[in-house]
This record gives structure tokens, sequence and C-alpha cells, in this order.
């Protein structure tokens, strides 16, 4: 990867719709940005792109040197949206791109968020939340986390489990990695569950820390039947359960990363949180795009143990 130099937090401008803003010494092109994003918020393209400017500085550490997934809404949260990998014709230059050879022999560059400007550029595309590879483009095939989506389960006429058997079910899952002395970082999915993650040291292959996430999801669910469910077929999983998703571990599999917006009515946010709050009974609603700035600035990274390099577990014990 090219070396990085420290920028200033660039500033969408108010009084355009289409600007090609200068972010530090590279220069991105920003169109639509009063195009209506979130109906019901009231909150345009412009107000999206000022988000992840504005929380840059915490976001770009968790995305560097990772593949990027696009996940694109043209139209807004509101409209359809459609995936793609491979980095689209036009991409700027200085676009960092990672490589990566899928089963099929294809070999799909993806782009690579390391900086402000390239971050600006893929939400210009219109993407919402942002879904990085596990795995580091120095070996692809080897994660530095695993993690557990909790997703309550939906119970038909009634809807998803209620968010209150989410926290508990989150706790659980605190409470058996604490037995394996695993350190747990939780954040809200921003959608309607929440995602637990354990930094691992480089060592394992995607498929081994895929195997741990399933044995531990089975057991722990074997455990508390009357919470969790570790079955992935849907029609196998219990109503009013939470789904210890291991499945989100498998080779390519992305969630959406940390401080993402979520394409939701009222532009939730995925937000790291304490385990304490958890206990305390936080909601999805709580942290939202017009809102979480100011707790940023209060709670800085929760997640920057994440980044470090030291205390971090050797799964390779449990395999």
């Amino acid at each position: 990867m090219a070396a990085r130099t420290a920028a200033k937090i660039p500033v969408v401008p108010q009084d355009v719709d289409d600007v090609v803003l200068g972010v530090g010494e590279r220069n991105v092109h920003l169109t639509n940005l009063s195009k209506t994003f979130f109906p019901l918020a009231g909150l345009t393209k412009r107000d999206l792109l000022r988000y992840y400017a504005d929380v840059s500085p915490l976001l770009l550490p968790h995305l560097r040197d990772r593949a990027m997934v696009m996940k694109r809404y043209p139209h807004g949260a509101a409209g359809d949206f459609f995936f793609m990998k491979r980095t689209p014709p036009g991409a700027p230059a200085w676009l960092e791109t990672c490589s990566i050879e899928h089963d099929s022999g294809s070999v799909i560059a993806f782009p690579v968020i390391d900086d402000a400007a390239a971050l600006l550029w893929v939400i210009n595309l219109g993407c919402i939340d942002l879904n990085q590879w596990y795995a580091r483009c120095d070996d692809v095939d080897r994660p530095d986390y695993l993690h557990f989506d909790l997703d309550p389960v939906k119970t038909g006429a009634d809807g998803p489990t209620a968010f209150d058997v989410v926290r508990t079910a989150a706790l659980l899952v605190k409470d058996g990695l604490d037995e394996l002395e695993m350190p747990a970082y939780a954040k809200t999915s921003g959608s309607n569950g929440i995602h637990v993650y354990v930094p691992i040291e480089r060592g394992p292959e995607q498929k081994e820390v895929w195997r741990f996430a399933k044995a531990f999801a089975f057991a722990l669910a074997t455990k508390h039947p009357d919470v969790l469910t570790a079955e992935y077929k849907i029609a196998k999983r219990p109503a009013g359960r939470v789904l210890v998703d291991y499945n989100q571990n498998a080779w390519g599999r992305t969630l959406a990363s940390i401080y993402s917006v979520r394409p939701t009515p009222r532009a939730t946010v995925s937000t790291p949180v304490g385990w304490d709050e958890i206990r305390n009974g936080i909601a999805i609603d709580d942290f939202r795009l017009d809102n979480v700035r100011e707790r940023f600035a209060k709670t800085g990274d929760l997640w920057a143990p994440l980044l470090a390099k030291t205390k971090r577990v050797k799964l390779g014990r449990f395999l």
C-alpha cells in the first residue's frame, strides 16, 4: 500500500449539488448531494457524506488494507440496492485495490478504503454501509478477528424476536467467551441485532476460524436453548430465539463495519457499545446519523483494542 499522510477532515459544501472536493492531495468528484437518501429522517446524500467525513478518523483504521465489498443504493435507503465487488471502470488512478482469487479462478480487484478520499469516493457511489473483508490484503485467507452476528429470529406475523432478548443473547455470548478467556467487543448492528467480535492472532485460515465459531455457537445454543439457536436452516429455528450466526465467518462473507450508517428509515448507525450499556438496556434507535457524533466525541474509539497487535487470542490452541 502507498504511504499515508495525515489529512484534515474534509468539508462537504452546502450550497452546491456537484463538486470536485480536494481531500489532502487528491480530488474526489461528489455528485447529487441534494438527493434524499433517508426520506423519513429528511437526510440527503450530502448528510451521509458529511457524517462519514466527520467519523473518518475513527473509522479508517478499521478499514485500511482490507478489500471492500460495495453495496450500492443509488436511490437511497428506500430504493433497490445491488452488490459490486470489482472496482468499476473510471475509478480514480490513486485508488488502492486488493486482488483476490475466487474458487472460479476469477481474480477480482476490490477497492481499498485507506484514506478519506477513498472513503468519500465509495460513499458517493451510493454505498450507505461499508462491508470490508475480514482478513487484510497481504493474506486474505487469514483473518485477524472472528465474530458472531446475533440476529433475532423472525416469528411470522409477530415480527422478529424482541431486542431485549438480543441483549440477553449478547451477554450469554460474552459469558461463553469469558470462560475461554477471550476478550469480546460489542456493537449494535444498526439493523436489528448485535455483533460481537474477538481479536485473534493471524494464523488459522478462514475455514478454521469458521469451524471454531460454529462449534462455539452450537455449544452455547445447547446450553441456553430458551434464548439461543445456531440452526442455520430457517425452518428449524425456534420462534422467540436469537440466532448465533457463525456462518458470517465463512470465506468471502462480510458484515456492516463499525460506524456504518445502515439503510434504515432513521439512518441508524452500527455503534460500539460497552457491556454495561447492553445490561442497562440500549436500543438500536439510540444511535443515529443525527446524534452519534456527540457520543463518539466523548467515547473515542471503544474498539481500539481490535486494532492493537498485542493481547490477541491465539485461536490455534482451540483448534
